[in-house]
């Protein structure tokens, strides 16, 4: 039986690895059923949601939360992996640049925006990941697609230094984002700094280094960090009685007779939650058919399965 069960808002530092801190957490709190859900590149910081028990089955329904970065781009610098990691070579020289030239150049990149993924990334292409590809000095088709910057915020800037706050969609690579700003000014600039602030409802300001998790694990208050399925997922909820909840595990199927109450609308093929009459979630599933017809028993069934969380 795992302990700890829910989201727990976690700091990732700069220099480690997404695996790196779930290898550290797991030892510190002995439990395997340990992932997280939005990875970060060793050379960025911040918040990372860490999945715990049976949130561990929550993490495709989690993916979807717009995201806030704190980045710093340098200009007329460019990098072979679009970050400090990777190899660099000199851009063009940095123009000189007022506030307002800078508001302009952010504009453009704001709202919906193609981008192109970059070289250096787990993106499969032919069953590959395009980092292998560029390892080994061959050229692979990267793909591109659409992302949504919801706003962009200049911080500060002190050539060749520009500091910015992005609220955007996932799937957005902040490392693509400062390559194309490079780009747009004509100089060339890559990633040098990356700390991620938010990822949905969730805030770094909230969220626990290592030391943190370690001694509430031993004091016995890190329960008291760790948000419950429940209090996280925001899809409709169906109740279902008990008597019927008990058999979802071993694979029961609800009809809408044994639909207790409901919380939110939802129409056909809508993300749902199931729940006992205790509110615990028991699965997440599509809706095959609409409130009104659960409530009017319409139809027998009215649930298929995506995940069980039991």
């Amino acid at each position: 039986m795992d302990r700890y069960n829910g989201i727990l808002p976690a700091i990732k530092d700069r220099g480690l690895s997404s695996h790196d801190l779930i290898y550290r957490l797991r030892r510190i709190m002995g439990q395997q059923k340990i992932g997280h859900t939005g990875t970060l590149d060793p050379m960025a910081s911040g918040l990372l949601l860490i999945c715990l028990g049976r949130a561990t089955k929550l993490t495709q329904f989690l993916s979807d939360w717009d995201k806030c970065y704190r980045a710093e781009i340098t200009l007329g610098w460019v990098s072979d992996t679009l970050d400090g990691a990777g190899r660099m070579e000199k851009g063009g020289e940095v123009p000189a640049l007022t506030t307002d030239d800078i508001l302009a150049v952010l504009a453009r990149f704001t709202g919906s925006i193609m981008q192109t993924v970059p070289a250096y990334s787990a993106v499969k292409v032919k069953g590959r990941e395009l980092y292998k590809y560029a390892r080994r000095g061959e050229t692979a088709e990267t793909p591109s697609r659409r992302v949504e910057i919801k706003s962009l915020t200049l911080l500060g800037y002190e050539s060749p230094r520009l500091t910015m706050e992005i609220q955007c969609s996932k799937g957005t690579y902040i490392r693509t984002l400062a390559d194309d700003i490079g780009k747009d000014l004509g100089c060339g600039a890559y990633l040098s700094a990356l700390e991620r602030l938010a990822i949905g409802p969730f805030h770094v300001r909230d969220a626990l280094t290592v030391r943190d998790v370690e001694a509430r694990h031993q004091d016995g208050t890190l329960t008291d960090a760790v948000r419950s399925i429940e209090n996280v997922l925001e899809f409709p909820l169906v109740t279902i009685a008990d008597p019927v909840a008990a058999t979802i595990h071993n694979g029961g199927v609800p009809t809408t007779g044994d639909v207790v109450s409901s919380r939110g609308r939802f129409d056909a093929g809508q993300l749902t939650s199931m729940a006992d009459e205790h509110g615990r979630i028991l699965a997440i599933g599509r809706a095959t058919c609409d409130l009104v017809a659960v409530q009017a028993k319409a139809q027998n069934d009215f649930f298929s399965y995506v995940r069980v969380l039991v």
